[in-house]
């Protein structure tokens, strides 16, 4: 296959990729708006898929060169890998999105792209330091998210003390909508830049691009497409996020969404690139547990847990597979 075609499938499946990550991740920034029944499911979604676009025009692209450059050596890997590492994430989250989880589509790509690329040239191809940040804020972001959540909650909380139930209710009804733009706009400047590192890799690697600086057209048709998996939204992790972890009002909503977009803007700027599901869940959790740990579903969330751990070995060991299966069939 040349390599011009070879390259226009590689963008086609990073768009695929990202339309999947819309989809699994709607759940993320609509979950909690439309279980205290903030807004109803469609125009949850089309709020959340404008916000998911506009971070185009927000934030910078330091997400995009950590994926595209900083995990693995790109000289010693080919477009097959980058096509089969995409491969392996789309149908990791496509499966994990019927089963209701709500897995790390982040670390479903770093998982197959690593693994495609070990496959391809070995441990030698895996630029280990920049691996250690993504791999500790598997295990930080979701702590983050309960930490300031559970802060978020307190706080809120004692300015409000005072106030009658049912102004607090109409108050915070009005303040999710803006907590839910700004996780809204977390999630797309994250995630969108997923999509974007890989296709420049692409460019780079086909001798497209003499240097690695992600085009303007990239950015803006990988904004689209997730904002579009958004509007179609999996509504079977939706159900798992907003209904199952912890009962929500629209103040323990708000708490959440904030403390979400608190820790991806901050991390988006360090150019980490987290799981928003990871990070939502746990401020999911860190408002159920500001009423007492037997509000939150502990069942449910060691379930959504196991699907966060099995996630990069179980993508690397599909975008190893495919690797080798794309390599014979269309090398």
């Amino acid at each position: 296959m040349d390599s011009y075609t070879l390259l226009v499938i590689i963008v086609v499946s990073a768009l695929l990729f990202e339309f999947a990550n819309g989809w699994n991740d709607a759940a993320n920034s609509i979950a909690t708006i439309v279980s205290t029944r903030v807004l109803t499911p469609l125009p949850a979604v089309a709020w959340a898929a404008f916000w998911n676009f506009f971070a185009a025009f927000v934030f910078g692209t330091a997400v995009a060169k950590t994926m595209g450059q900083g995990l693995v050596h790109l000289d010693l890997v080919n477009e097959y890998v980058l096509l089969a590492g995409l491969l392996g994430a789309i149908i990791w989250t496509t499966v994990c999105t019927w089963m209701g989880l709500p897995i790390s589509v982040s670390h479903s790509l770093m998982g197959g792209y690593g693994g495609a690329a070990i496959a391809k040239a070995g441990f030698d191809a895996i630029i280990i330091s920049g691996w250690i940040k993504p791999l500790v804020f598997i295990f930080l972001a979701p702590f983050i998210g309960l930490f300031v959540a559970f802060a978020v909650t307190v706080l809120t909380s004692w300015l409000v003390r005072r106030q009658a139930p049912q102004r607090v209710d109409k108050w915070f009804r009005r303040l999710q909508l803006l907590s839910a733009a700004a996780f809204s706009l977390g999630h797309g400047t994250n995630d969108a830049q997923k999509g974007m590192g890989i296709i420049t890799a692409a460019l780079v690697t086909s001798g497209s691009l003499q240097s690695y600086e992600v085009p303007f057209w990239v950015i803006i048709l990988c904004h689209l497409t997730i904002a579009g998996g958004t509007m179609a939204g999996g509504w079977r992790v939706i159900k798992t996020m907003g209904q199952r972890i912890t009962k929500l009002n629209p103040f323990g909503g708000f708490a959440a969404e904030t403390a979400g977009a608190l820790t991806l803007f901050g991390t988006a700027q360090a150019g980490i690139p987290v799981s928003t599901t990871h990070t939502v869940t746990g401020a999911i959790i860190g408002v159920g547990a500001s009423h007492g740990l037997t509000a939150v579903r502990w069942g449910i969330t060691r379930r959504i847990m196991w699907a966060w751990v099995l996630t990069i070995p179980g993508a690397a060991a599909l975008g190893a597979l495919l690797y080798y299966l794309s390599s014979a069939l269309l090398g």
